[in-house]
């Protein structure tokens, strides 16, 4: 039995028929499900190229193929295309296939009703929350309000009707968007083992007049990691007197945006923009440089960026929304979207090198939670539920035969 897999990452497509990603969602992401699954079939969005650019990696290969929807960025570029997505989507999944819906997702909203209609089951793995995704602030669509209230609405639905249900947090997913079949708490975030930073870091013994470097990670595409909230945080504590260096990481439309905002807060030499960084070693370099990583975010499920920073031992400050809290203790956490509550608290943790030893040894601690040893069991069970309610309601279905032992129509 194969899977259907929705997606709202999106993917390039060269002429070999490959696909390529730049992110998380390379071949190895989707070569798990193959432990219980016979093949995958990713639904999501595709954009056509001559040849990946530099950095990306194959999302296809062995038992892993691309189900391609015409490409759209935006909720007009959606209503213009949106008759062939209907249609290039209602075909994706057959009666014979097993079904996870990654939600939140409009993608996700496409299919269901024609699972609706089969009464075929289906899988959900729970990554964001519509609540927050399109909360203030956080996009600027003028249709946000009724993005929020839709698809909150239609998750809720979605995770009450699903046959299993994987949430990427430990509780706050949960309650939000309860299942009332077996659930599962399993993160997308797997540290591997070169990637787990072997000693704490220590901050104790360092030159307390030195230049001190902040990094952040955010898809500038839109303000949900909250780079501008950062940005302004910075050059208050600037002005208090600190002496700081905030490092970028991420590209997107709203980068040149934020150029003129750090220049217009005079720190056009302050604040560093690295674009997008190949996964991997790239980034564990970039954050081996920084002294403190900051997640300002307005929005979030359980986020990798932090959990990556972590597992290098370094010490973190992040927003208090969506499953941050189960990482970091509440004395490290802000209020979203508040500048000065995150510039005290920058400077609160960057005037007190123990504290940032504790934290830097604490967050090594909690990233060792991570490892793939422990999620795959979770992994594992959500995956044989979702293919053995496929497996039952496939039977249920199937034509009886007549007393000559023909099958009916």
């Amino acid at each position: 039995m194969k899977v259907v897999v929705t997606t709202e990452h999106r993917f390039l497509r060269t002429p070999d028929g490959l696909a390529w990603t730049h992110g998380v969602q390379a071949y190895p992401f989707w070569n798990r499900y193959l432990s219980v699954f016979d093949g995958v079939k990713i639904v999501a969005r595709v954009r056509e190229t001559p040849a990946p650019p530099e950095g990306w990696q194959p999302a296809s290969g062995p038992g892993v193929m691309l189900t391609a929807l015409p490409d759209y960025l935006g909720p007009w570029q959606y209503v213009a295309k949106s008759m062939s997505v209907h249609q290039a989507i209602g075909k994706a999944a057959s009666p014979s296939d097993a079904v996870i819906l990654r939600v939140s997702s409009h993608l996700a909203g496409c299919l269901e009703p024609t699972l609706a209609r089969r009464g075929q089951p289906f899988g959900v793995e729970v990554i964001s929350d519509p609540l927050d995704l399109y909360s203030p602030g956080a996009v600027d669509y003028r249709l946000r309000p009724l993005f929020r209230w839709k698809l909150t609405r239609q998750m809720r639905r979605q995770c009450r009707n699903a046959a299993a249900a994987a949430y990427v947090t430990e509780r706050s997913l949960q309650a939000r968007y309860p299942c009332p079949r077996l659930t599962a708490a399993v993160s997308d975030v797997e540290i591997p083992a070169e990637a787990m930073r072997a000693e704490s870091r220590t901050f104790s013994g360092l030159n307390p007049q030195r230049e001190l470097r902040l990094i952040t990670l955010a898809s500038l595409a839109q303000m949900q990691k909250a780079p501008d909230v950062l940005i302004r945080a910075v050059s208050e504590c600037e002005r208090a007197g600190l002496r700081l260096r905030l490092a970028i990481a991420g590209d997107g439309r709203h980068r040149s945006a934020l150029e003129h905002l750090a220049a217009e807060l005079g720190l056009q030499n302050r604040v560093e923009f690295l674009g997008q960084l190949p996964a991997g070693g790239r980034v564990r370099k970039e954050l081996d440089a920084s002294d403190l990583f900051v997640l300002p975010s307005r929005c979030e499920g359980l986020p990798r960026a932090l959990v990556e920073a972590m597992a290098r031992s370094l010490p973190c400050v992040a927003s208090r929304i969506g499953g941050i809290p189960e990482l970091l203790p509440a004395e490290d956490l802000t209020r979203p979207g508040d500048v000065a509550d995150l510039a005290a608290k920058l400077m609160e943790v960057l005037s007190d090198p123990a504290r940032m030893d504790a934290m830097a040894a604490r967050n090594l601690r909690r990233a060792a939670d991570f490892r793939e040893s422990l999620l795959i069991g979770r992994r594992t069970g959500f995956f044989r539920e979702v293919r053995q309610s496929t497996s039952r309601w496939i039977e249920r279905n199937r034509p009886a035969p007549d007393l000559d032992g023909t099958l009916q129509d």
